[in-house]
């Protein structure tokens, strides 16, 4: 594959073992490497709309002086603080 596109061969070797970390493909000695599952998941049909959203913001975040590093870590630093926190609880 790396000749065929004219990439270095620790590229792909790179691409195929942080696949093979994140449970999304495993290798097959004698046989090569194949997919195991995807990314795609039942939420599949709310992620253009969760997309879309997306964009905006990151152009708001672009329009108010944010370089790339800042939207990266705030993104970073709230999506550790809001999905590490427990779930709020019902007040019904």
């Amino acid at each position: 594959m790396a000749q065929a596109l004219a990439i270095n061969p620790n590229t792909v070797l790179k691409a195929y073992r942080e696949l093979e970390m994140e449970g999304l493909a495993e290798g097959r000695p004698g046989v090569g490497t194949f997919l195991v599952r995807t990314l795609a998941g039942p939420s599949l049909a709310n992620q253009a709309d969760l997309r879309e959203e997306l964009v905006v913001w990151l152009r708001k975040a672009r329009a108010a002086g944010l370089p790339p590093e800042d939207i990266t870590a705030l993104i970073d630093t709230t999506m550790r603080a809001t999905l590490d926190a427990p779930p709020p609880k019902d007040n019904a």
